[in-house]
């Protein structure tokens, strides 16, 4: 697919999916929200499993601190200002995966996979655990923040449209972010780290602070999805750190294809559109949604962002015959 072809397909899909709420159907209004902030929580995991080569398996600690902090803030301080409460959530999340950064980086391999993991669930029994989150139970969220500006109300979240487009909105802006940081130098190192580490390293680069950036970045990202999530849903419980979370937006990374920013966002509107689908016919929908997975890997490798590149392939295979 060309570049003007994508763009196209692009620019149609945001505007196919900024007409959901004219269905009027609240319950797609939610899922479709759901999809976009899920497909930010895919694109900062892609940031370091595809773009940086680092497999994480307790990224999901960083979307779990981030959603815990609105309703701990909103517990303690009631309605907040979402100018404040959005980065506080963020640098919570950032802060987080910089101090687990600094341990897990020193790590490769399965060693770096078992370390993020083994961080994840300890920040999961502090909140299932400890008073500090409500235990298993989970906590509400009493008020969403509200985005006041002085006396100027540019939008309410408590309004479902007005929810719905803000979520749409910061999903494109961290999509641009990161395809912006992904053309700079920086993420030109990020690729050459995952590509070949000691080439990098003998080239001057000092390659432990770039993986440090890039893990601190994605939990940052990740804990904007977190924000969302707990502002959309308005509770929160222990299950958002937990390694099933975990699990489940790698899948959605590859199920997109690695390392495509536009993959992760396919990958998690599919995946979270294949567990509605299933859980909506049978009580064992996971063995569906597995065995779909499991075929898409053995069979469409690249994730389903390669379709489109192998039916091109075929149709000048067969044209050449």
């Amino acid at each position: 697919m060309n570049v003007n072809a994508s763009l196209i397909f692009k620019l149609i899909a945001v505007a196919a999916i900024a007409c959901v709420p004219m269905s009027g159907e609240s319950f797609y209004v939610e899922l479709v929200a759901k999809m976009l902030l899920m497909a930010i929580f895919a694109m900062s995991l892609d940031l370091l499993v595809g773009f940086t080569g680092l497999v994480s398996f307790g990224h999901a600690a960083y979307f779990g601190i981030a959603a815990y902090s609105v309703a701990l803030f909103t517990a303690k301080f009631g309605q907040m200002s979402l100018w404040v409460m959005l980065p506080a959530a963020i640098l919570l999340s950032a802060a987080a995966a910089l101090v687990i950064g600094i341990f897990v980086i020193r790590t490769k391999g399965i060693y770096f996979i078992m370390v993020t993991l083994a961080f994840a669930q300890m920040a999961y029994f502090v909140f299932h655990d400890t008073p500090l989150g409500g235990g298993s139970d989970g906590v509400y969220v009493d008020a969403r923040p509200t985005a006041a500006i002085g006396s100027w109300v540019p939008f309410d979240l408590d309004n479902e449209l007005h929810m719905f487009y803000f979520v749409l909105v910061m999903m494109l802006l961290v999509y641009l972010f990161l395809h912006r940081v992904l053309q700079s130098p920086f993420g030109r190192v990020l690729m050459g780290i995952r590509s070949n580490e000691h080439r990098m390293q003998s080239l001057g680069y000092f390659t432990f602070g770039y993986k440090l950036a890039a893990f601190t970045l994605a939990g940052a990202l990740g804990g904007v999805a977190g924000f969302l999530y707990a502002v959309l849903f308005g509770f929160v419980t222990p299950e958002l750190l937990s390694w099933h979370e975990s699990g489940n937006v790698l899948l959605m990374v590859i199920l997109g294809g690695m390392g495509n920013l536009a993959g992760a966002v396919l990958g998690a509107f599919a995946f979270e559109a294949m567990r509605e689908f299933f859980a909506d016919i049978t009580k064992y929908w996971q063995l569906l949604m597995g065995g779909v997975i499991v075929a898409l890997v053995l069979f469409l490798p690249g994730g389903l962002t390669a379709i489109p590149g192998r039916i091109k392939r075929a149709l000048q295979g067969g044209g050449a015959k």
